[in-house]
């Protein structure tokens, strides 16, 4: 629906005041709010100015339009030449040399909606439009009459009110702008005091995060260095325990035998937690090595299942199976990273599961991958809990956890060194019924292999020099062999064993000294610690293979520190290198022997060296 409401005529200047004075009074009675009534004033005298001053003059109508949502509508026509580059005119780059399209711009600004139409010699047309808010009355015919007569009966002032008028406005607008300029200056001085205090909120969040980074770091560095520390002595209680427990110098009451079994179980359970902490601090730090070779899945059950089993004590309600591999490819990644991560959760399946079974599978789950399983009917896991349990150090109350010892380090080493390979973990478990953890492994491995030292050492071309140097062997005496190492207690059960197949120790508890020993002994071998105080194993093995007397005998590294690339490096000149983190006596005994031959000192290997 349309409502004219006036029609008035532009010809003279002084008729643009009173069509300004027209469109405030008709959107006064509308309802329009004072600050609106002074926006479509404006507009209305800007566009009726550009009529008189570019057409001669033009006419302006007042229309409310619409029936449920009504606007006020006020068309501004001339008969002029038009706009010959309308789009131009109306572009925000637009930028005037003598002020034509000044008025459009304003009045765009000014009023919710401006429409125009113009062509060259065809006059220009401009409806401005201002919608009805609301809270505004709409209008009815009838209300449409009575506002018809209240405006004919509203007389136009004088050009000089108007003006006067007008100046109101510009003081109101001038005290407005003013408020809003001090109240802009006070959000300033807020948002800027904000700021300091997020700059300062900011500093100190990262001299927190620098801190925190810093104790990881130095978490990291202090595990990764106290290797040595922690696990030397933790080695040499074991060993004892074992030379003890095996009677390897005399019989045991059964009191002392309960007591020594009871400082080799505390050793044990302190071993797993140093073990697990020096692996996480390694996985945090990326410092682990991935050592990428081929092996079978077939291998790998039949090592685990040996493990294995004797965990699980005689006739015990629970069976450990081991699902046959079928039709599965060779996998070419770090065999004892799976394997350790398989038998943690072998472990703990078998501590947590009092009847039924612990199955142990793998199958392909794409062309790349293949999912290592391993199922439990044990006590199962609470939804709430089945995140939790892969956190450092947490451990789920129930019944069976006051029965079984663990570190709760683990599950959480376990998703590491999966990520570390490429894989994943996850975990399907229902309360009471059992659990599943299943380990997703990359059946090549994608990152840098780098071998092991120990592994890649090619003992034919090092000894050849050695076997030579070792010739007084073949007199049947007993061959010497030095033990350079500042740990009294390794030196003891190293001695014991060396004792035990026919070999002559001598010992050197700091480098300087066992450089002297070498000197003075001429030994077969030489067995070196790595972490002394003063000269260390590094320092000696440079000078015993620098000097002519000694440059011949053949060195064995026996060290529990976790060796970077850089000290194998340094170590190149070593026959072999051994880890002191052995799970055992005749582990540690084997691979001991094991070097001793490769060096050309004959051992009989059937000779008695302790039970396991």
């Amino acid at each position: 629906m349309t409502y004219p409401i006036l029609t008035a005529e532009v010809r003279f200047e002084q008729d643009i005041v009173q069509v300004r004075q027209r469109a405030r009074q008709i959107a006064s009675l509308l309802g329009f709010e004072a600050r609106e009534q002074t926006r479509i004033a404006t507009a209305v005298s800007e566009i009726a100015r550009n009529a008189f001053k570019y057409a001669g003059g033009g006419k302006v109508e007042f229309i409310v339009e619409g029936q449920s949502s009504q606007t006020f509508l006020i068309r501004i026509s001339d008969s002029g030449p038009g706009i010959a580059d309308l789009p131009a005119v109306l572009s925000p780059n637009f930028r005037s040399q003598t002020g034509a399209g000044m008025g459009l711009a304003a009045a765009k600004r000014l009023m919710d909606e401006v429409r125009i139409d113009s062509s060259p010699d065809s006059g220009t047309s401009v409806e401005l439009i201002e919608h009805f808010s609301k809270q505004m009355p709409l209008l009815t015919p009838a209300e449409l009459n009575q506002f018809l007569d209240n405006l004919a009966r509203q007389i136009p002032d004088d050009p000089y009110s108007e003006i006067q008028q007008q100046n109101q406005e510009l003081m109101r607008t001038l005290d407005e702008l003013r408020q809003r300029q001090d109240e802009l200056v006070h959000l300033n001085q807020e948002l800027e005091d904000t700021n300091r205090g997020v700059i300062a909120l900011y500093a100190e969040l990262n001299d927190k995060a620098e801190s925190l980074q810093r104790v990881s770091e130095l978490k990291t560095s202090f595990l990764s260095n106290m290797s040595h520390e922690f696990r030397t002595p933790l080695t040499a209680i074991l060993s004892i325990s074992e030379i003890l427990l095996n009677r390897l110098d005399g019989e045991l009451s059964a009191e002392q035998e309960k007591q020594v079994n009871f400082i080799r179980k505390s050793a044990q359970v302190l071993a797993e937690l140093v073990n697990d902490s020096l692996d996480l601090a390694k996985v945090e730090a990326g410092k682990v090595t991935v050592r990428a070779a081929d092996f079978e899945v077939e291998e790998l059950f039949s090592a685990l299942r040996g493990m294995m089993r004797p965990l699980l004590p005689q006739n015990s309600a629970v069976a450990l199976i081991f699902e046959e591999p079928r039709s599965l490819p060779t996998l070419t990644t770090d065999e004892g990273k799976v394997s350790q991560i398989l038998r943690n959760f072998i472990s703990n399946a078998l501590k947590f599961t009092e009847a039924g079974e612990v199955r142990v599978a793998a199958e392909m789950a794409d062309s790349n991958t293949i999912t290592f399983s391993v199922t439990d009917t044990g006590i199962g896991i609470d939804l709430a809990d089945q995140t939790r349990i892969f956190e450092e150090f947490v451990q789920i109350e129930n019944p069976l956890q006051s029965r079984v010892k663990g570190t709760g380090l683990g599950l959480s080493l376990c998703q590491k060194l999966a990520e570390f390979l490429g894989g994943s973990i996850q975990l399907q478990s229902i309360p009471g019924e059992g659990s599943t953890f299943l380990a997703s492994i990359p059946i090549v491995y994608g990152g840098d292999a780098e071998k092991d030292l120990e592994e890649s050492i090619d003992l034919a071309e090092k000894i050849l020099p050695a076997i030579a140097h070792c010739g007084q062997n073949s007199h049947n005496l007993p061959p010497k062999i030095l033990i350079v190492d500042d740990e009294e207690v390794f030196r003891y059960s190293l001695k014991d064993l060396l004792a035990k197949i026919d070999c002559i120790p001598i010992e050197a508890a700091s480098g300087a000294e066992g450089l002297q020993r070498a000197i003075e002994h001429q030994p077969q071998a030489i067995f070196l610690d790595i972490v002394m105080p003063g000269m260390n194993g590094f320092e000696v093995l440079e000078k015993l293979k620098s000097h002519p007397d000694t440059c011949q005998i053949p060195a064995i590294v026996l060290t529990s520190k976790d060796l970077s690339a850089a000290e194998r490096d340094r170590l190149s000149a070593a026959v072999a290198i051994i880890s002191k983190q052995n799970k055992s006596r005749k582990q540690a005994a084997t691979k001991i022997i094991d070097a001793l031959i490769g060096v050309g000192i004959k051992i009989d290997r059937k000779e008695k060296i302790g039970r396991n």
